[in-house]
């Protein structure tokens, strides 16, 4: 999975920028981002059926073989130089429907493959490699956008992706989980019952949904923020985006220890920091402080990742966990729908103070939930 993220988060450099060059218009690089929700928002609650009736390591197989080829798709696209801003909507929308079935299917493997007691760990552990891709991917991408083009970059990022789908093929066979018996729409019923019988587990799914919206989609505005506030170009966003990633490892390593106490607090906090963080990087416009706040973002990056993943799992049973993770991944599909409302502000305000509303927002939210679910502040 590190290969899959690394490409990904190559992705979030090299196709905002060429979305960028080919319309200089924030809206549209947003739409590009936001193209990839739709197929994640309606299909991840199958994606986690799929995940509770079929082997696990199939699904993540199938999945990252389509996301080589959606890759090479574009690359060839743009060797061609037939490439344009709807080859990368396109793109974008088809990785979102793959994401929708290989995102639950991995998350809901991991107990099978290290038991219920090494979890936290490996979620952690797993957290801190993908804090060293988001690290060191976006400054490898930026540099070679801006030293040999896009052309090249989509090149690594389907040599990553094809590198994954060999790996994954070495895992250990995990089998079919529990069979089911009822009809698949039954099924995913009940499994959305089983999360609304179960208070914590939705509380800790609407902390991730609704940070989600607000601490991530700024990341495909990145280039809008180089170059309307900084003059830079993308050697800066990879800077940026790497900057991200050294908080995200340095936390993950945290929590790689084994954090045990006030992990539900925590959790809460990081969307606090991330809000104040988002703020300040806005109304600070200083290159310097914008890295320093973008590794506090990162931190908070971290927490959500490690934490809440790993309570939601520790509080759900593995005939449920699919449809669970389902529900979770949702995150990911509204991360790009985030972006529209906020490229818009950008269009019309300045991305300046489109970034400084989000974080206000981000940081209230993140209070609320403080004061409000004791039950998980006290996990």
């Amino acid at each position: 999975m590190l290969l899959v993220w690394g490409s990904l988060n190559i992705q979030m450099v090299a196709r905002a920028q060429l979305a960028y060059d080919l319309s200089r218009s924030a809206f549209l690089v947003g739409l590009v981002g936001a193209a990839f929700a739709p197929p994640v928002l309606l299909f991840s609650l199958f994606g986690g059926l799929v995940a509770d009736r079929i082997d696990r390591k199939v699904i993540m197989q199938f999945t990252q073989l389509g996301l080589a080829a959606n890759t090479l798709f574009v690359a060839v696209s743009i060797t061609t130089d037939t490439v344009t801003i709807w080859h990368l909507i396109s793109a974008s929308f088809i990785q979102g429907l793959l994401f929708a079935f290989m995102m639950p299917a991995r998350q809901a493997i991991v107990p099978q493959l290290v038991g219920k007691e090494r979890m936290g760990n490996a979620v952690a552990l797993n957290s801190s490699g993908m804090s060293l891709m988001t690290l060191v991917a976006p400054a490898l991408g930026g540099v070679m956008y801006a030293q040999v083009g896009p052309e090249l970059v989509y090149y690594v990022m389907f040599a990553f992706t094809a590198a994954a789908f060999v790996l994954t093929a070495r895992l250990p066979g995990v089998g079919k989980p529990v069979q089911k018996s009822g009809k698949p729409i039954a099924e995913l019923a009940e499994g959305l019952r089983y999360i609304l019988r179960n208070g914590i587990v939705l509380t800790l799914l609407a902390i991730s949904l609704v940070t989600a919206i607000l601490a991530m989609p700024f990341r495909g505005l990145l280039p809008v923020l180089a170059d309307e506030v900084f003059g830079r170009g993308p050697e800066a966003v990879g800077l940026m985006l790497s900057s991200i990633g050294v908080g995200a490892l340095a936390g993950s390593l945290v929590f790689a220890g084994g954090v045990r106490k006030g992990r539900g607090l925590v959790l809460m906090i990081s969307s606090i920091v991330s809000g104040i963080a988002l703020v300040g990087s806005a109304v600070l416009p200083n290159y310097t402080v914008l890295l320093l706040f973008m590794v506090l973002i990162g931190v908070g990056d971290a927490a959500r990742r490690a934490l809440n993943n790993t309570l939601i799992m520790e509080q759900v049973d593995d005939a449920h966990r699919g449809r669970v993770m389902g529900v979770y991944m949702m995150n990911f599909g509204l991360m790009p729908v985030g972006t529209l409302p906020l490229a818009a502000m950008a269009e019309a305000w300045g991305i300046a103070r489109a970034l400084t509303v989000v974080g206000v927002m981000l940081t209230a939210f993140g209070a609320v939930f403080l004061v409000a679910a004791r039950r998980v502040r006290r996990l």
